[in-house]
């Protein structure tokens, strides 16, 4: 991308705007009315994201090994998530848009019911792909936390299919990724924003 993806303007148009919206920040305000806490890892851009992410209410997590990859900040988050005495964690990466109000509020009924069913975790998906923001439960977490750190989320959920519940949510948004200017670029296609 050539920048900090959590730091671009959220809607694609506040950057016309001057509206001072960012990934980040939108992350942040979906998410807080859903969850007992909001949590933000950060590496290396700690000190850039830090201002958002208070002025947000939501709490910082540096990952101490950020070299490592992605993979490590997931755990660092997750451990995070256990330390604050939660079970339960809705996750997402920066470089996804937000997604609708009602995928979250989607996920989070779908992980209630499939818990019951001994589900470990719901994750939306949008024609067939899976996507984010996904809810793991306390033996999806463990198992995150469990596999080294040059592992990645897709493996470990790969190696429990049984124990996951894919919910069809009617939002592009759950599996759209930015990591080039075009991709971002075409967050302005309406087709993305319609109801």
């Amino acid at each position: 991308m050539g920048r900090d993806k959590a730091l671009l303007p959220w809607p694609p148009q506040a950057a016309q705007t001057g509206v001072s919206g960012t990934f980040l920040s939108a992350a942040i305000l979906l998410f807080a009315p859903h969850v007992d806490m909001v949590l933000v890892v950060a590496g290396k851009n700690a000190q850039d994201l830090e201002p958002i992410v208070y002025a947000n209410g939501a709490s910082l997590v540096v990952n101490p090994d950020p070299e490592l990859g992605q993979f490590s900040s997931l755990q660092a988050g997750l451990h995070e998530v256990l330390n604050r005495g939660r079970d339960a964690a809705m996750i997402t990466l920066v470089d996804r848009p937000p997604v609708k109000l009602e995928t979250v509020q989607l996920v989070q009924e779908t992980f209630e019911q499939a818990i019951q069913r001994g589900k470990w975790a719901v994750i939306p998906e949008y024609q067939g792909k899976h996507g984010h923001p996904f809810l793991a439960g306390r033996e999806m977490i463990e198992a995150f936390l469990r596999a080294p750190a040059s592992s990645n989320a897709r493996e470990v959920e790969h190696a429990h299919p049984e124990k996951i519940e894919y919910v069809s949510a009617g939002d592009p948004l759950v599996v759209v990724n930015v990591d080039t200017p075009e991709q971002y670029s075409a967050l302005l296609a309406p087709a993305l924003h319609s109801s």
